[in-house]
Parts: structure tokens; C-alpha cells; sequence
């Protein structure tokens, strides 16, 4: 401790008071009477390691006008309830290692400073709904045995709560999280409700005992985060990082104008992610999920490499990647081929080498193993053929079966490409000519009755009315 303690006794923590050498707590009550008649509005309150009940609290925060200056309030024990609704606090507050045994309520508290709370320990319910912090606020390390409430709350430089315990309900509802909100190594034994949250916010590697329902209008995170029960995510026009998250129970995941990336992360309950605005899904890489359902999204750069459970995939209204159209010669067989646009995932692309889809062999992508197998034309094989079986799309379908085909020829099964390669995708493509040529046919047909029909009308002679005498 870095101040002179009460001389009452040994086991006294609480800041002398000059000329007294005792704390509040311990001061006769003529000269606590006296101490507080020093405070005054916007002055210094220095309770430092003391214990304050109720009615020491209450003649102190009327003796401040409600309106504190710089509080230093480091490793106090608050014994009665701690009501603070309407102060306003005009600096700095500081509740490090602070002990709460009742109710703590800030409810509609004003902090026009930095408000720190790391290591303090609450034993009952706290209610910071409604509290407007105007610098950052710290609760690293905090723990909280009942339930937590920030809903409403406005955190101007952003609010810290890394490590900190969360044994009770949470809920951030509607909080104002200014620079960003920091969630590292936390956990929560309860409920966490995040929702209709504005800011960024960061659960990386968090622990969620029970359901946890999140949102964001910044960058969310939740990176190597565990969830014992169910996670709902739902972002608007910003990223998500949930790479090497494990969740026991259902996923689910909305974007709008948003992006995500899954890579590594384990989904053992059912997964459902959803795209609105032009949403997007960046990596799927080595995702292990049985059940996952992608929605109105844009695949076009997302990475399924080394996905655990293709055939667990369901596809619908999602966009790809396209590749061009022209015709192509080659000393391989077959020698002149005709290549027309289709959906291609960007596995394909990095194994051809890039955006064009030359066939100049495998190029790998910086930083993969030369002998990666997630990477090799077999594996992109059996993913285009099991995607092609789970797509709502005639003709995505029938292009990740192309697909497939193409791949199981550049993996090198010779046999196939000589034999089976040119009737797999003639047929792939035969559906296509074929109806053009009924539609060529339709028009000609329909050419020639029209020319035929006009012949007939003006060739026909011209019969003169009859004469009557």
C-alpha cells in the first residue's frame, strides 16, 4: 500500500486523516463530523483501503453536492448498498481491488474522467444501466457473483474487461462502446445478452457457459472463443473474426454488409450463416461442422481447404467466383477446347495459379506446405462433387460437376481423361447446346411459316366481282 494507514490497528488498511492518524471508519464522531465538513464539490475524496457502510456513504456524497472531484477509492469495502444514481464524478475515479458485499448501483452515474474497477469483487447484483463514462472504464479482472447489467451504458473511450468473471446474468444491451470494448480470456457462467450494441468488441478466446447472444457495428471478434451452449452472432457493416471457435450447441451467424472468417472452427451443434447486403464469407478452411447451412452469401474468395464434413454443406442462393470464356489449345489432350464461364471456387484458383485458371500446374498458396492435401486437384475433386449434390442451382450444380470432372483430370487419373473426361463434360454441356438448338430451330421454323403465310396471301389471283345485267 502506498499510504499511511490507521493507527486504530494493525489490521486496518483505511487512509489516515490528518491530524487524526485514523480513518473515517475509526474516527469519534465530533472529528468525522469535522472531516467531512472538509469536503466540498469537485474536491479530492481520498477513502483508500477503508471500510464505508451505508450511512458513511450517503453523508459523504451529500457533503460532495453529489458531484465529487477525483476519487481515489482503491481497495475499499463497501458494507451497506452503494447507490450513486445522479452523482456525477468530475475526475478520475479509481475502485481498484474495491469490495462490494451489497448491491452496487452507478444507475444514470455520470464519470467525466476514466473509471477503473480492475480486481474488484462484487458479491451481490451491479447496475451500471444508463452510466455515461466519458474516458475508458476498466473491469480487468473483476468478478461478478451476481447478475451484471450495462445495457444503455455509454463508454466514450471504450470499456476493458479482460479476464473478468461474470458469474450471474450480462447483458450490454444498447451500450455505446466508443473505441471498442476488449472481452479477452473473460467468462460468463450465465446468459450474456450483447445485442443492438454500437462499436467494436473483442471475445478473443472468452468462455461462454450458457447461451451468448452478440452483436456489433464494428469489428467483432471472438477468435478461439468456447462456448458450452449455443451462439448467436449478428453484425452490420463490419468484420467477424470467429477463427478456432468451439461451440458445443447451434451457431448462428447473420451478416449484412458484413464479412467473416471461420477458419478452424469447430461447430458441433448445427450451423446456420446468413448473408444480407452483399455479405461475405472469407474462409471456411479446415472447418469441422456436420450441419452448416450457407445463405445469401458471396463465396467468391472464401476457402473450403481441408473442410472436415463437405457432405454435412447446404448451399443456397450463395454467389462464386467466375471464370472467362475463349477457346484454348494445348499439346495435351484433348488439343482444342472450348471453355465457357462457370462457377469456380477459389481453391480451384489458387491450384491453377490465379484468377485466370491457366493450367500451368499446381501453384501453391505463400505459406501452405509444397505437399499440402487439402491444396491437391483429388481433394477439390470430392468437394465440388459433394457441394454439387447440395446446391439449390440446376446450373451451379451442373458446374461443380464439371468441375469435378476437371479436377479428377488434373490430379492425374489418366484413365479417366482418356475415356471418361470427354463424355462426362460433353454431357455436362450438352444440355446447354441442346437447348440453343431448339431455340435456333424454333426461330427458323417460325421464319419460314411467317414467309411462307406472306407468299400465299399476295400470290393468290384476284377475282373480279360478278356483273349482274
Amino acid at each position: 500500500m502506498d499510504w499511511v494507514t490507521c493507527a486504530h490497528s494493525a489490521a486496518c488498511t483505511g487512509i489516515a486523516r490528518r491530524p487524526y492518524n485514523l480513518c473515517l471508519a475509526h474516527l469519534p464522531p465530533d472529528q468525522l463530523a469535522a472531516a467531512i465538513g472538509e469536503l466540498a464539490p469537485g474536491r479530492l475524496l481520498d477513502l483508500r483501503g477503508t471500510v464505508v457502510g451505508g450511512d458513511l456513504l450517503s453523508r459523504l456524497i451529500e457533503a460532495t453536492g453529489a458531484r465529487p472531484g477525483r476519487a481515489r477509492l482503491d481497495r475499499v469495502r463497501f458494507t451497506g448498498d452503494v447507490r450513486l444514481s445522479g452523482v456525477t464524478f468530475a475526475g478520475d475515479v479509481s475502485l481498484d481491488g474495491a469490495v462490494f458485499e451489497r448491491l452496487a448501483s452507478f444507475f444514470g452515474a455520470r464519470f467525466e474522467g476514466n473509471l477503473s474497477l480492475a480486481d474488484a469483487r462484487f458479491s451481490r447484483e451491479l447496475s451500471m444501466h444508463g452510466v455515461t463514462v466519458r474516458g475508458h472504464a476498466s473491469l480487468d479482472r473483476a468478478v461478478m457473483a451476481r447478475d451484471a447489467l450495462f445495457s444503455q451504458a455509454s463508454f466514450g473511450r471504450g470499456l476493458s474487461c479482460e479476464r473478468a468473471r461474470f458469474d450471474g446474468y450480462a447483458t450490454f444491451d444498447g451500450a455505446r462502446l466508443g473505441d471498442g470494448a476488449t472481452f479477452r480470456g473473460a467468462r460468463f457462467g450465465r446468459t450474456l445478452s450483447f445485442r443492438k450494441v454500437v462499436g467494436a468488441a473483442g471475445f478473443d478466446a472468452a468462455h461462454f457457459a450458457a447461451n451468448a447472444y452478440l452483436s456489433a457495428t464494428g469489428r467483432l471478434s471472438a477468435a478461439r472463443a468456447r462456448s458450452d451452449a449455443s451462439l448467436d452472432v449478428s453484425v452490420t457493416g463490419c468484420g467477424v473474426d470467429l477463427r478456432r471457435v468451439d461451440v458445443a450447441g447451434a451457431t448462428t451467424l447473420r451478416l449484412t454488409g458484413s464479412h467473416a472468417d471461420l477458419e478452424g472452427a469447430v461447430l458441433r451443434g448445427p450451423a446456420t450463416v446468413t448473408g444480407r447486403g452483399g455479405a461475405a464469407l472469407t474462409s471456411l478452411r479446415h472447418v469441422d461442422a456436420r450441419s452448416l447451412a450457407l445463405y445469401g452469401l458471396d463465396l467468391s474468395a472464401c476457402r473450403f481447404a481441408g473442410l472436415a464434413h463437405p457432405a454435412g454443406v447446404r448451399l443456397k442462393d450463395c454467389r462464386f467466383a467466375l471464370t472467362g470464356r475463349g477457346v484454348r489449345v494445348s499439346m495435351r489432350r484433348p488439343m482444342l477446347r472450348w471453355f465457357s464461364r462457370r462457377s469456380v471456387l477459389a481453391d480451384e484458383r489458387a491450384l491453377r495459379g490465379g484468377p485466370g485458371l491457366e493450367e500451368s500446374g499446381p501453384s501453391l498458396v505463400p505459406g501452405e506446405p509444397r505437399d499440402a492435401p487439402d491444396l491437391r486437384a483429388g481433394w477439390l475433386a470430392t468437394l465440388y462433387a459433394e457441394l454439387g449434390r447440395r446446391v439449390d442451382d440446376r446450373g451451379l450444380s451442373l458446374d461443380f460437376a464439371f468441375a469435378a470432372t476437371e479436377m479428377r483430370r488434373l490430379a492425374g487419373h489418366r484413365w479417366w481423361g482418356a475415356g471418361s473426361w470427354p463424355l462426362v463434360t460433353a454431357g455436362v454441356r450438352l444440355g446447354r447446346a441442346a437447348g440453343w438448338l431448339v431455340l435456333m430451330t424454333a426461330i427458323a421454323a417460325g421464319a419460314m411459316l411467317l414467309s411462307t403465310a406472306q407468299h400465299a396471301a399476295h400470290g393468290a389471283p384476284h377475282q373480279p366481282p360478278a356483273v349482274h345485267h
